[in-house]
């Protein structure tokens, strides 16, 4: 049993209280992810030709910022980096397919946990107003986000395990549920290139659904795709750099509730996380039908 919201703004004039939205959506699914949380918020987009990751160690001393001053010695590129918790965000003034080599290569202690030009991802172990605190979430403006609260049911309670997942620029996939065939998947989307950092089940859906996206379809073949692939039971909401969805398996035994009005569309496990958001009483408020995508894009 796990928890999920996200937040997806229509109306610009919201995207000041993106966070402090989210962080009460997310505190409101505590009880059905106690191990750990994460969050996925797209704000402070870096121009063109730039790029934007956030990193990971344990370590709360780590020398981020000799990481990122041999990183600019090395690519001979400006760098930026500013620390949150055991996270640090880095900006390189150059694209990510060089920075992320690099970092893989020199410094196998850190973990990529996102990256691209708008997402950020924090996620850590603990309960989630204790993980919101820590990495500022109130204080986060942008125009949409995803959060996820972790009950561990297929793999260890740890950092890395905890969702989202990232598999691709600007790309996040959060589940709650199961997978059956996620070992033949991982063997066969390896084959296919796709890189693995854990075990995690979830982790695998991710990098279907990325496989799909690169192979060409939009976010709703892809998710449609699924359907047939995923066997399993699961309730998913993705988030793109422009782009925000949701999906249950045929069976939709994992609950989800979604709202929309003017101004927003809002997605959590259960309505609690919901409540409180603005103007709710003027929200359609309804349960997501099995086996159908819900898509709302920026464009």
């Amino acid at each position: 049993m796990c928890g999920i919201v996200g937040l997806f703004l229509k109306n610009p004039k919201l995207q000041p209280a993106l966070g402090k939205h989210l962080e009460t959506m997310l505190v409101g699914m505590t009880e059905r992810g106690p191990d750990s949380a994460g969050i996925a918020v797209y704000h402070s987009a870096v121009p063109k030709g730039q790029s934007k990751i956030t990193l990971f160690n344990a370590d709360t001393t780590y020398h981020w910022h000799k990481l990122a001053g041999d990183l600019a010695d090395a690519l001979n590129v400006e760098t930026d980096i500013d620390q949150k918790g055991n996270h640090a965000r880095l900006v390189a003034h150059c694209p990510e397919d060089r920075v992320l080599p690099w970092i893989r290569a020199n410094h196998p202690d850190v973990r990529i946990m996102g990256y691209g030009q708008l997402m950020e991802v924090y996620k850590d172990m603990g309960l989630p107003a204790d993980v919101a605190a820590k990495y500022g979430l109130a204080g986060m403006e942008g125009s949409h986000a995803i959060g996820h609260t972790r009950m561990a049911t297929e793999s260890a309670v740890t950092t890395e395990h905890s969702h989202p997942f990232t598999p691709a620029s600007d790309m996040c996939l959060v589940h709650n549920g199961s997978l059956s065939n996620h070992n033949n998947l991982r063997k066969w989307l390896r084959k296919q290139g796709q890189e693995f950092e854990t075990d995690n089940d979830s982790e695998v859906a991710a990098r279907y659904f990325a496989h799909r996206l690169k192979e060409g379809a939009s976010l709703k073949e892809a998710m449609e795709a699924g359907l047939s692939d995923l066997d399993g039971f699961f309730t998913f909401t993705m988030g793109t750099k422009d782009g925000f969805a949701v999906l249950r398996d045929a069976v939709a035994c994992k609950p989800a509730v979604l709202a929309e009005n003017d101004d927003w569309v809002a997605m959590a496990s259960e309505f609690r996380s919901l409540a409180y958001l603005p103007n709710i009483e003027k929200a359609k408020i309804w349960e997501p039908a099995p086996a159908t995508v819900y898509t709302w894009s920026l464009h």
